[in-house]
């Protein structure tokens, strides 16, 4: 464990100015970006995703830090906490809030931790696993397991522009879900800061943290995660991928009816996912094997959607991660590029699961009316099931597991600042059309696909963060496991340094009694 002990004690809020002059003098000059700085603007969009978070209005940090080693961090988080100036982190820019580098609020200066420098991937084909910076792509993780053996793998998601670290914070899922789970499942190690500026591993930080960060640390509620170690998974040489659309006329409200009570109920080797958009559905699958072996388990399982051998594409695994986010004519080096222009869109999601099947009338209304309209987005339905299945809801803090059918994501882009109104609205407005459809008690939702609109931290007096009021949106996330994360942040960061508009809010001794009396008190009245 490595302490920098000197600035431990929080001192009276000083200016952002003295803040500045402090982290000035504790880290190299070329890695600290103020609002001054010619490169400030270049530095802040370097990343960004989503333009919506990125205008003129826009709550900008006081500066960026771009650190290269991990007391770079230590020293930002340390000078943070002594001048009242707290951190977001950044690793890939996918946060679907944008929490990672602005605030939603302008209630107190902040500054942005830029992990991008830190991306290095080190595999070992022996031991089938790998340490990986928390600003590594998912691209470029997958590019060096790869070029390490053909025959690993890694379980997380399709866009190889996210970073690693925000990613395995949330859980992370992709095309071997079914066989392999989610990624934060293959966690064996971290390297954290917390907010003492310590450096911590696993065991230093210790079983509840440890477990916390697997999936219950978007927007680095628990500290700033430097680095992981994951086990990698075993895959064939040869995968087989295909696409198959079908429209309303084919018949894909029938297909979806069939698709619904299939797909998570298939051979774990093989997931069929939907993307839904005007009046088409595509199927998309990647299967673990050869296509003869593919057309098999089709014709056998699910004949309604007519795959034949002129739609089954064979390949290795790392050029299906290229085919199936960008098209046959990507190359495996093109996931190597972190500012794919693609991902430069406005754009506003949200999330359900699904644990009983759609009613055939509510799908042909989804078809004749919602993704009809002129301003629609589309929904993509990713099934669960298999590896799943068979895991508890306490693994990790993800726990959306056995009874889960699928996943629903509910998006909506477009190009100009001036629009966005009636795309929103159409998520929004879709969302409540759902709601009788979907879980309940809670209404789950993926932390990875952030939605604000789901709730907000509320801050009350002292500077203290409402647990009842995380509860709002953190059981939509987690569920029954919001509760241990809260009492994890409460060992960890009992201050509540590291927070944002919906981090975990700490839950100690004392906030226990005070919520018990309450009760007792409601209770009685």
């Amino acid at each position: 464990m490595l302490v920098i002990s000197s600035f431990f004690s929080f001192a009276s809020y000083a200016s952002s100015h003295e803040f500045l002059l402090f982290l000035s003098a504790a880290i190299p000059e070329q890695l600290l970006f103020t609002r001054s700085s010619p490169s400030f603007a270049s530095v802040l969009a370097s990343s960004v995703r989503n333009p919506r978070f990125l205008t003129p209005a826009t709550v900008r940090p006081l500066c960026i830090v771009t650190p290269t080693n991990a007391s770079h961090v230590q020293a930002a988080v340390v000078c943070g906490r002594r001048h009242g100036v707290r951190l977001r982190v950044r690793s890939g820019g996918h946060d679907y809030e944008g929490l990672s580098y602005r605030s939603a609020r302008a209630e107190q200066p902040f500054a942005v931790v830029d992990l991008a420098g830190l991306r290095s991937v080190r595999v070992s084909r022996r031991a089938a696993t790998a340490w990986v910076d928390s600003g590594a792509t998912l691209g470029e993780l997958y590019y060096a397991i790869a070029k390490a053996s053909g025959r690993l793998a890694f379980p997380a998601g399709l866009c190889p522009t996210v970073g690693v670290g925000g990613h395995l914070s949330g859980g992370g899922f992709g095309m071997l879900l079914r066989k392999h789970g989610l990624a934060t499942d293959h966690v064996v190690d971290a390297v954290l800061v917390d907010a003492e500026g310590r450096l911590l591993d696993r065991n230093a930080m210790g079983r509840d943290v440890f477990w916390a960060i697997r999936g219950g640390g978007v927007g680095g509620s628990f500290g700033v995660v430097l680095s992981w170690r994951v086990k990698l998974v075993a895959v064939p040489p040869t995968v087989t991928a295909f696409t198959v659309a079908k429209s309303v006329e084919d018949g894909v409200v029938d297909i979806l009816m069939k698709w619904q009570e299939v797909a998570p109920a298939l051979p774990e080797d093989l997931l069929v996912r939907v993307i839904a958009e005007g009046q088409v559905a595509s199927f998309q699958s990647l299967y673990l094997g050869t296509c003869d072996a593919l057309l098999l388990v089709m014709r056998r399982r699910f004949p309604e959607l007519g795959v034949n051998r002129e739609h089954c594409k064979e390949m290795t695994w790392l050029q299906s991660v290229s085919y199936i986010y960008m098209g046959g004519g990507a190359s495996v080096e093109d996931i190597l590029n972190r500012t794919a222009a693609e991902d430069a869109v406005f754009s506003k999601a949200t999330s359900d699961y699904v644990r009983e099947s759609i009613p055939r009338d509510v799908w042909a209304e989804i078809f004749t009316s919602w993704l009809a309209k002129p301003d629609a987005g589309l929904m993509i339905l990713d099934p669960y099931g298999g590896k799943m299945a068979g895991m508890p809801e306490s693994e990790t803090p993800f726990p959306h597991r056995g009874g889960v059918l699928y996943n629903i994501q509910y998006m909506n882009f477009w190009r100009a600042a001036s629009e966005g109104a009636a795309q929103m609205a159409w998520v929004r407005d879709l969302y409540v059309f759902m709601e009788p459809h979907v879980s309940k008690n809670p209404r789950e939702a993926y932390a990875n696909y952030r939605d604000l609109d789901l709730g907000e931290n509320v801050v009350g007096g002292g500077d203290i963060m409402s647990y009842e009021a995380g509860r709002v949106w953190g059981e939509k996330y987690y569920k029954g496991n919001f509760r241990r994360l809260a009492m994890a942040k409460a060992k960890i960061d009992p201050d509540n340094y590291f927070r944002n508009e919906q981090s975990i809010p700490p839950l100690g001794d004392q906030q226990i009694l005070t919520n018990v009396t309450v009760a007792y008190v409601d209770h009685i009245d």
